[in-house]
């Protein structure tokens, strides 16, 4: 498949090293860039108020004219989520199976990028012709069907990215990975192996979906009243498990939640999904049928059904809130940063007089190989260099000692943080240089308007709240014409503070007076004096320190 020597093979990772989520990874041979993924992150904790995260595609833009290709390995939205944002720069060919490229486009409808993309479509069997390199795919086991793994074949050997993997030896026909070929691969030379590090840290194997299957039934089973089953969005083996379950113990499924609508009609127009026609109604049917005929199978804003069911709990969800009798089925893990925000809406589960399971039975597992899947991967591929990818950096040194048992060379395992270039040459591997990375925060339209001085600003504002002060000036006559009036939000209550804000009125009046005073004065001077006095003295009141914004209005 090789059809010329190359002179330069590097690899590049913009996101998905040192975290989880925002993959992209760049395959640089010759002058020709190749992007593999192109995934978002759910902000984390600190990141008040934004919406998404993307990786920095600044080395994209400054070299467009080099990017020839894209290719997505699944549908998940830490491998597409990014998508627009990165054609937006360059008007490439988009390489995907069926169901990746349908959920793609989906996500380019939802973000509004209203050009029109260059898809097309591939298989396992698919062999994609570039200039300087072939690309070929192989089949891979995980939540969502039509999940592939990337060859790129270079003259000194194939570099295989696995994308997200497992190996479940009871896996049904959508999802049953290409072993033979993966083999195969390895005897021809794989130069490099990009391997899923997400489940490193976990001993053994992962547990199949077969036992998943018979868990879930027997809560099914179990079940009394109405059943709340959560999931997310884009695990559609997880849904199918659902609708499964539904059909055998004769209940009826109402699907809620935007995001899972959209991907369950995208996944059962293509075939994905096997669901008898009379299993599913609406939410309005709901009232026609008695508890113990109905599922809800529910999900998110964003596809993550955790806050969705807080609102169930608190009774201010749009179509089902929680009643008496109610069995909650949590079939999905937390996002990272969110476990405690899990457990509190389990205990509000269960205060509305719901039963809960979740986490102690086997009703959810992962979708990423553990220990010896990945020593699988590594003796299957054979590769002369490794570099774990997809995951935190205890992941990726766990992954690491993973392939030292498996015979690696120490020299040959290349841990590289975001943004290093790695580069193939003489016969070694080494991080020869460093691009432009990190994030790009994405808050409502706005795309990167949203720095570290921002965030700063809205975690001080959530900490000690602000005070605002008015005050409106007469130049000529140099003297106060109204005010300073104080307003305090997020500080204290007023009301109850009535000789705290006296006293703060008073000291900004004596400092606006001491300076209109003088021959001569600044805005800006005035405006810092009140600011560092009126700071030093609500610390030492309150040991506190809100944002203090000085509004000086002249007349």
């Amino acid at each position: 498949m090789i059809k010329k020597k190359n002179h330069s093979i590097k690899f590049i990772s913009l996101g998905g090293i040192g975290e989880t989520g925002k993959n992209m990874y760049l395959v640089e041979v010759d002058k020709d860039i190749l992007i593999i993924d192109a995934g978002l992150m759910f902000p984390e904790e600190e990141m008040l108020g934004i919406d998404m995260v993307i990786p920095d595609i600044t080395y994209l833009k400054e070299n467009k004219d080099r990017v020839k290709a894209i290719f997505l390995t699944h549908g998940h939205e830490d491998h597409i989520g990014a998508l627009s944002y990165v054609l937006g720069l360059t008007d490439v060919p988009v390489y995907g199976t069926k169901l990746t490229l349908a959920l793609a486009g989906a996500k380019l409808k939802e973000q509004d990028y209203n050009k029109n993309a260059n898809f097309i479509e591939v298989d396992s069997d698919t062999v994609v012709e570039l200039d300087s390199v072939n690309v070929s795919f192989f089949r891979t086991n995980h939540s969502i069907p039509d999940s592939v793994g990337v060859c790129v074949h270079t003259s000194e050997g194939v570099i295989v990215y696995t994308g997200d993997f497992k190996f479940d030896q009871a896996a049904t026909k959508l999802y049953k990975p290409e072993i033979g070929k993966m083999a195969a691969i390895g005897e021809q030379g794989v130069l490099c192996l990009l391997s899923d590090s997400t489940e490193a840290e976990k001993p053994g194997y992962t547990t199949s979906e077969a036992i998943v299957e018979r868990e879930l039934s027997n809560a099914f089973y179990n079940a009394q009243g109405r059943i709340i089953a959560a999931c997310f969005a884009s695990d559609i083996n997880r849904i199918q498990h659902i609708f499964d379950a539904a059909a055998e113990h004769n209940r009826k499924v109402a699907v809620v939640g935007k995001s899972l609508e959209r991907i369950y009609h995208i996944a059962l127009d293509l075939g994905y999904l096997e669901v008898a026609d009379d299993l599913i109604i609406s939410v309005e049917e709901l009232k026609n049928f008695s508890d113990r005929e109905i599922v809800v199978l529910m999900t998110g804003s964003q596809g993550e059904p955790i806050e969705a069911l807080q609102k169930m709990a608190k009774q201010t969800h749009k179509y089902v809130n929680i009643q008496q009798g109610d069995t909650v089925l949590i079939a999905a893990s937390p996002l990272k940063g969110s476990e405690v925000f899990l457990y509190k809406t389990i205990d509000m589960l269960f205060r509305a007089g719901a039963n809960v399971v979740s986490g102690k039975r086997t009703i959810h597992v992962t979708s990423h190989g553990s220990q010896e899947e990945l020593k699988f991967m590594i003796n299957l591929m054979q590769p002369k260099f490794f570099i774990p990818v997809h995951g935190e950096y205890r992941m990726l040194k766990a992954h690491r000692k993973i392939a030292l048992e498996c015979g690696i060379p120490d020299g040959n395992i290349c841990i590289p943080d975001r943004g290093d270039v790695v580069e193939w040459k003489d016969g070694r591997i080494a991080i020869t240089g460093k691009v432009p990375s990190g994030n790009i925060l994405i808050d409502g339209i706005g795309v990167g308007d949203v720095g570290n001085i921002v965030l700063r600003d809205r975690k001080l504002l959530s900490q000690d709240g602000i005070l605002i002060v008015v005050v409106t000036l007469t130049r000529q006559e140099k003297k106060i014409a109204a005010g300073p009036e104080i307003i305090s939000r997020g500080f204290v209550y007023v009301r109850e503070s009535e000789k705290l804000m006296d006293d703060s009125t008073k000291l900004v009046r004596e400092i606006i007076d001491r300076n209109i005073a003088k021959a001569t004065f600044d805005w800006a001077s005035l405006k810092q004096e009140i600011r560092d006095d009126l700071n030093r003295y609500l610390y030492e009141k309150t040991k506190r320190r809100p944002m203090i914004l000085p509004i000086i209005m002249e007349i």
